[in-house]
């Protein structure tokens, strides 16, 4: 569409949206008819010039935030009380809750760091213009080339940097390269080692929690992990992943060679971020959500109930052992069981560090 055209279509949606004329004020104004007016305002928000989001109000379970905050001592917690049953409205609702949970979060001169996917993407979206000073987003793993550019790491990091009128560092590399040779030269690059050495400053890590499951997966849907890929994670028993970190359902980490080929944030400079706030909803995040909690990689949680319910269902089930919880088996909310915390791999990679 043509600059002109779009001119039009924006000059006519802030008069009706944000001058609050009606549409016949503006048929009078600008010499078009009323029935013209109308169909310039749906072509707007067709093409993008207008975007409308609906506030819900944020009801919250606190009963499975206490749940989850007592059985996984973790720092704070907010869990969505959700009446929707589409993934995509629950998703933007539980990015609505977290966005509140950032804004109150920031402070002037923190570093943050900043992955990837739809849950951030809709946490950033959400998020309100908050100046703070000398804020600093990086980038913490690899993007470039994603089929999806709005869920991409780089451009997250930026548009949260204008949110806290901030400056951002992008990590120059792609995701995944094709060998683990290739990246541990990319990481000896200058450009490359400065942006991860803002990981050890870092404040404040905002992450998603991958899962294994191949239609939920935004590694495979932006197309940096074929299906076949997947499943070799999945073979070897990982249920999802933070930061590209995969894990199991007890919190131990996954070391195969396809693992090894991901650039970013390593699992030891992830654990000592003071505040890491993970975000995911939905049933199919559930056991990647626990992986991730019993992993120590997330110590603040953002969830809606369906998931927080599975979560607490499926720690019960793994800890005694006997076998998967059915439907109708609710979780204790009062319940006070012991964190699990896997062998020692749990520490990453060097366990003697």
């Amino acid at each position: 569409m043509d600059r002109d055209r779009l001119e039009l279509l924006a000059h006519v949606a802030s008069m009706y949206y944000e001058e609050d004329l009606t549409q016949a004020e503006i048929a009078r104004r600008t010499g078009y008819s009323r029935s013209m007016i109308s169909r310039f305002l749906t072509e707007a928000k067709r093409q993008g010039v207008v975007e409308i989001r609906v506030h819900h109000p944020m009801a919250r379970r606190t009963d499975l935030e206490q749940a989850l905050r007592r059985r996984f001592s973790l720092e704070r917690v907010r869990v969505l009380d959700c009446y929707s049953h589409e993934y995509p409205a629950r998703l933007r609702r539980v990015g609505m809750l977290a966005a509140r949970l950032v804004e109150e979060t920031v402070m002037d001169h923190m570093t943050i760091g900043m992955s990837w996917g739809t849950g951030l993407a809709e946490m950033v979206q959400a998020c309100r213009p908050q100046p703070r000073d000398g804020v600093l987003v990086v980038q913490i793993i690899g993007s470039m080339g994603t089929a999806n550019p709005n869920i991409d790491g780089s451009e997250l990091a930026r548009q949260l940097a204008h949110v806290f009128g901030g400056r951002y560092r992008i990590l120059p590399t792609p995701l995944i390269v094709e060998d683990e040779s290739v990246r541990h030269g990319l990481r000896s690059d200058r450009q490359v080692r400065e942006v991860l050495d803002h990981a050890w400053t870092m404040d404040l890590a905002l992450v998603g929690v991958g899962t294994v499951e191949r239609e939920y997966s935004s590694l495979v849907r932006s197309g940096y992990l074929r299906p076949e890929e997947l499943n070799e994670f999945a073979e070897a028993g990982a249920v999802g992943d933070v930061c590209t970190i995969h894990f199991d359902i007890y919190g131990n980490l996954i070391d195969i060679p396809l693992q090894r080929r991901f650039v970013g944030i390593d699992y030891d400079t992830l654990v000592r971020v003071p505040i890491r706030i993970g975000i995911a909803a939905g049933q199919p995040k559930a056991q990647a959500i626990l992986g991730a909690l019993r992993a120590g990689m997330i110590n603040v949680l953002v969830t809606d109930d369906v998931a927080a319910n599975h979560v607490l269902r499926l720690a019960e089930w793994t800890e005694r052992g006997d076998g998967q919880p059915t439907a109708s088996e609710e979780p204790r909310p009062g319940s006070n069981g012991e964190r699990v915390t896997g062998s020692a791999d749990l520490r990453g990679p060097n366990p003697e560090r």
